[in-house]
């Protein structure tokens, strides 16, 4: 990809999913995610009603009159986003593949917390840490890490979710928003996941298509595992293969679900058919 090509992938990703942050998510954003605590405003003369806990002694004791302490939500936060930038994340037989369904997703995410002056960071991961870019601020630092999500090319090809959470624990020091974007295709990260949890305000985007849930019967076809790279012949129409393969898709969907509520974080299921704009959303509204 070209410079001006990637120039014009940003452009329309930016068009796209500014609109729907602005119009849609900024208010969902801000009243979905607490600040860190809560900091001082102001003092002001005590009102019937008021908690007598915040009574400001000193401020009392000079005026001869009750005043109480005012303190407002410290809103700055810190949003991380965790993409899955495996093989896998290249199928896809609806209008988009995986890929391009995190990418807008991040983009999405990104937008929203730049509304509300928030730090957004990037982690991209296969089976390995594949690129880690700060959490800070701007426009011009989103746009880094739009680009970053379209023209980034992975190193390796497999997935490894534990890797990259144990990666996110060891360089965030502070409490973040985090969500990790993957079709979650891999195994032992319910333990990490936990971990990372007890700091940080996790959610994870599961997003699959519908063909591999389902293996539909087309006889004897070519498969390329796009994480392997190993290719062989495949008998669709044989009864346990699909029930064997609709299987392994549940498990790995119940094992996603289990894992994140054992860590007290948010989970969301995304079909590369549906629209992300209802699902988030729906996510934000029900916090």
């Amino acid at each position: 990809m070209n410079t001006q090509e990637l120039l014009k992938k940003v452009r329309k990703i930016e068009i796209k999913t500014r609109r729907l942050s602005d119009a849609v998510f900024g208010g969902e954003y801000h009243s979905a995610f607490k600040g860190r605590g809560m900091t001082f405003s102001e003092v002001r003369q005590y009102q019937f009603g008021d908690d007598v806990r915040n009574i400001d002694w000193n401020v009392t004791a000079r005026y001869n009159e009750p005043f109480i302490k005012v303190f407002e939500e410290e809103r700055e936060l810190t949003l991380m986003l965790v993409a899955d930038i495996s093989g896998s994340t290249l199928f896809g037989t609806q209008e988009q593949i995986k890929k391009e369904i995190i990418t807008e997703l991040c983009a999405t995410l990104a937008f929203s917390a730049m509304q509300n002056n928030d730090k957004v960071g990037l982690l991209l991961f296969s089976d390995q840490v594949e690129l880690y870019i700060p959490p800070k601020k701007g426009k011009f630092h989103i746009l880094r890490i739009i680009r970053e999500l379209l023209e980034y090319e992975p190193h390796n090809k497999k997935t490894d979710v534990a890797g990259a959470l144990q990666f996110l624990a060891g360089v965030l020091k502070k409490k973040a928003i985090v969500f990790v974007m993957s079709d979650f295709m891999a195994a032992d990260y319910e333990k990490t996941l936990q971990i990372t949890g007890r700091k940080h305000d996790v959610t994870g985007i599961r997003v699959y298509d519908e063909r591999e849930t389902v293996m539909p019967k087309m006889g004897l076809v070519q498969f390329k595992d796009q994480e392997t790279g190993q290719v062989q012949m495949i008998n669709t129409n044989s009864n346990k293969l699909r029930n064997d393969y609709a299987t392994y898709h549940k498990e790995s969907a119940d094992y996603f679900h289990n894992a994140f509520r054992k860590a007290d974080a948010g989970a969301i299921d995304l079909e590369t058919k549906e629209s992300y704009t209802k699902k988030l959303l729906g996510y934000f509204k029900a916090r």
